[in-house]
């Protein structure tokens, strides 16, 4: 009997949340993991949940994240190596440019917003921080 290495990665599973008026479920699937992996939450290397487990998890068909997960695969963002599992593969510059893309867009939004409804950029930065340490709180609660 071969004994693989298991390298075990962060519970991905846990930061998912699917809404039914989201679009496709297999599409939020797919953003979701390239937001985990573009936020840095799990890194090249690390292993992501099995296709059974993931829908088992997520109370979705096996054929919904396996959709996701082939285009992810066909993208560069996840490997699969037969008999050991599905991993990140490593992030390529442009993906990079798309983490950087995405936390501009995110960080205008919630610009947009702190403006709209009159707050200063001081409290605006008070929340911000608030937010990340709530983030925190549940992340840890998560692990």
């Amino acid at each position: 009997m071969i004994r693989h290495e298991q390298r075990r990665g962060p519970d991905i599973a846990a930061m998912f949340t699917l809404r039914p008026s989201g679009g496709p479920i297999w599409k939020q699937i797919e953003e979701t993991i390239r937001r985990v992996i573009a936020s840095r939450h799990i890194r090249a290397g690390d292993p992501v949940p099995s296709v059974r487990q993931l829908a088992r998890t997520l109370s979705v068909t096996p054929n919904t994240v396996e959709r996701a997960y082939q285009r992810l695969i066909i993208a560069g963002v996840l490997l699969s190596r037969r008999g050991r599992g599905t991993f990140v593969a490593g992030i390529p510059e442009a993906e990079t440019s798309a983490r950087e893309q995405m936390l501009q867009d995110a960080a205008m939004r919630f610009a947009a917003t702190a403006s709209a409804v009159g707050a200063p950029l001081d409290e605006a930065v008070n929340e911000l921080a608030a937010a990340y340490r709530r983030l925190d709180d549940v992340s840890s609660l998560a692990q």
